[in-house]
């Protein structure tokens, strides 16, 4: 269960598709004008990396990996299809897109003209193919944690999308300045916006303290930070006048 929440937030904070590795800019960019829009888009993003990475992992765990096809039987266990994993994986996007462009077509007519071609584009959207090959060089061990990736992955992008949305509807108001306006002051606050979020690196890092090693009834961590003196006050004199002739010799 930790694993799974460690993925889940690691993914949308952290390795941000969009202010991490800077996937998707184009959509990202394009239709960033309107909140609008951008929910409808990030949605759609949403979906198709929730439905494709977890069927790229069936496809890479028992076809396209090295001795995936062993359970055809044992002659087939030396082939490697990992060659075929590009052609397939962007095979599986764009049913997948081609899909969410008849529903949203089907069901809301005023998104699909507000998309216009960035609709379709997802197909082809690096944040996409991106999600699936991530999660290939991973090397994400089940099926329920290549699931929470895709989910995870698509969350991310659409926060990045619908937060740039919503400032740059706000700015529209603004007095930039006119060097500035338009994609300028856009990458300025993607930019700001990207250190924010990795500012977020530091949250999964935490752990529990080591435990003191044992050495003869008294721990290592004692002995640092508590020092035994003799109760007798002769002796602790003495004592004391020795580490001051030591420090006046090193002085010296």
């Amino acid at each position: 269960m930790l694993e799974h929440i460690e993925l889940f937030f690691k993914s949308i904070f952290i390795d941000n598709m969009v202010f991490a590795v800077f996937l998707g800019m184009c959509s990202y960019l394009a239709v960033s004008k309107k909140v609008a829009t951008a929910v409808g888009l990030g949605a759609a993003v949403i979906f198709v990396l929730a439905v494709t990475v977890p069927l790229n992992w069936l496809l890479d765990k028992y076809l396209l990996q090295e001795g995936a096809l062993v359970w055809l039987g044992e002659e087939y266990a030396d082939y490697n299809l990992s060659f075929l994993s590009f052609i397939l994986f962007i095979a599986t996007i764009a049913t997948m897109v081609q899909l969410v462009e008849i529903i949203v077509e089907k069901f809301s007519p005023s998104l699909y003209n507000s998309l216009g071609i960035f609709l379709p584009l997802i197909a082809v959207n690096c944040a996409i193919l991106g999600g699936s090959l991530f999660m290939q060089a991973r090397e994400i061990e089940t099926f329920g944690l290549a699931l929470n990736y895709g989910i995870s992955s698509g969350i991310g992008w659409f926060l990045a999308i619908l937060a740039i949305a919503a400032i740059r509807e706000k700015i529209r108001y603004s007095n930039v300045p006119a060097p500035l306006r338009g994609l300028g002051i856009t990458f300025i606050i993607t930019g700001l916006m990207g250190i924010g979020f990795q500012s977020f690196g530091g949250m999964l890092t935490g752990g529990g303290e080591e435990a003191p090693v044992e050495v003869e009834n008294t721990t290592v961590q004692q002995m640092e930070s508590e020092e035994v003196l003799p109760n007798d006050p002769e002796e602790l004199k003495k004592e004391i006048d020795e580490k001051e002739i030591s420090y006046n010799d090193i002085n010296k």
